[in-house]
């Protein structure tokens, strides 16, 4: 489908610059007209020519109809092939989401009953300690009996350190 549509955008953009030319260019008009056998030069009196004229100009609309059509058929067919690819793949999206939620809901279940299997870990009483060690003097939190040597004490509202 790609193929085809471009192709016809090709034809499309040649006819459209000789389209172009012909309605800029008398001399190349009448060549080109004369060369399919319509008689185009315009003789004064001459009713023929004009009519001549009228369905060359004709038949240059006729064909720009045809590939307008061509162009849009093109596009929608080819609009309506990735909507249908993009539908298909978030179909496969959702269905693969579907099942790594139910993977992920039959390891958390085949967890609990590993769980509730195994004797329930005993709890020991831990004093209230922070985390962090408190031994390394470069921590903000430090304690007071060692302060932080590395951060000068910031000075008061005196201009002298609050030491």
């Amino acid at each position: 489908m790609l193929a085809l549509k471009r192709i016809i955008n090709i034809v499309a953009m040649v006819y459209l610059l000789l389209a172009l030319l012909f309605v800029f260019s008398p001399a190349t008009r009448d060549t080109f007209a004369s060369a399919l056998g319509l008689n185009t030069a315009s003789t004064i009196g001459n009713p023929d020519s004009a009519y001549h004229l009228a369905t060359f100009y004709n038949t240059l609309f006729i064909i720009g109809l045809v590939l307008l059509g061509l162009e849009l058929l093109a596009e929608n067919v080819n609009s309506l092939a990735l909507q249908r690819d993009i539908t298909r793949h978030e179909n496969k999206i959702n269905e693969l989401k579907a099942k790594l939620y139910d993977h992920q809901m039959e390891q958390r279940d085949r967890d609990l009953q590993r769980r509730s299997v195994t004797t329930p870990p005993t709890v020991e009483p831990t004093s209230h300690s922070p985390m962090f060690p408190q031994s390394d003097p470069g921590l903000a939190n430090a304690p007071i009996e060692k302060p932080n040597t590395i951060i000068p004490p910031a000075p008061g509202r005196d201009g002298r350190s609050s030491l």
